[in-house]
């Protein structure tokens, strides 16, 4: 009745299919076997991954490059339930040694720790940046050949970006620079230069996912070169990349190795 047709004639000894009856017999064959492969084919998937991953990165990442990462893993893995957790970037490596973290998002250290694994994301810009409103600060940085020496810096208080610093005083032959602050998180770095305490050195990311009327008290004084890249990247402990949700997330990577 609902086809509209008849599908098959019926007599008092015999039923025969009428043509729309033997054109619904073969759909329905076809039906069948597309339903018998699809159920041999995700019975040889096995059942889809299910509990917890943890998560470690800065609020800077978790808007930058953790989204579209979750939305891949997430489209492939619903069942899984993320954990995640944001603080100081540079406390991000020590996070996954520890066992605090299944993955996290982090900058790249001049020596990677043999136990770690690590898969990039990209080469992030760093740039030092300076008060935008008039201030004592922003007045020494803005003659043609500032004194370094008297200017006083926003710094890390470890991790790579600690590191670019330091190389940065070198470069400058800067022996005894003035700190201001050392500060764990490189948000509150920039929050700290918008507010005229001093200049520092950070990824250009974090500027730009400052909210606007913090990234509008701020300049940008130079950017560092291509030689010395700033790597990002996601990484994990090399003995659990075989766990299924760890694996799992490693594969969706970019760059997983």
């Amino acid at each position: 009745d609902d086809l509209g047709q008849a599908l098959f004639v019926r007599d008092n000894r015999t039923v025969t299919l009428t043509e729309a009856g033997e054109e619904l017999r073969v759909f329905a064959q076809q039906t069948l076997l597309q339903y018998q492969q699809l159920r041999h084919t995700i019975d040889q998937q096995g059942p889809s991954l299910s509990g917890e991953l943890h998560i470690f990165c800065s609020v800077t990442a978790a808007y930058s490059h953790l989204p579209p990462i979750l939305d891949r893993f997430r489209a492939e893995h619903p069942s899984v339930e993320i954990k995640l957790t944001t603080g100081d970037a540079a406390d991000a490596m020590e996070k996954v040694v520890t066992g605090e973290a299944d993955l996290a998002i982090a900058g790249k250290p001049e020596t990677l720790p043999g136990a770690v694994a690590f898969s990039m994301l990209e080469n992030l810009a760093v740039v030092l940046i300076a008060p935008a409103l008039p201030c004592p600060v922003r007045n020494q940085v803005s003659v043609e050949k500032p004194d370094w020496s008297t200017v006083p810096f926003i710094m890390a208080d470890q991790g790579p970006v600690r590191r670019r610093i330091e190389l940065w005083f070198r470069r400058n032959k800067i022996s005894n620079p003035m700190i201001y602050a050392t500060v764990g998180g490189h948000e509150a770095m920039v929050s700290m230069v918008a507010l005229g305490c001093g200049v520092a050195l950070l990824p250009e990311v974090v500027l730009e996912n400052s909210p606007e009327p913090v990234r509008n008290r701020v300049m940008i004084l130079e950017r560092s070169d291509e030689k010395t890249p700033f790597e990002l990247g996601v990484c994990a402990q090399k003995k659990r990349l075989h766990e299924p949700l760890i694996e799992a997330f490693w594969r969706i990577l970019p760059n997983h190795k």
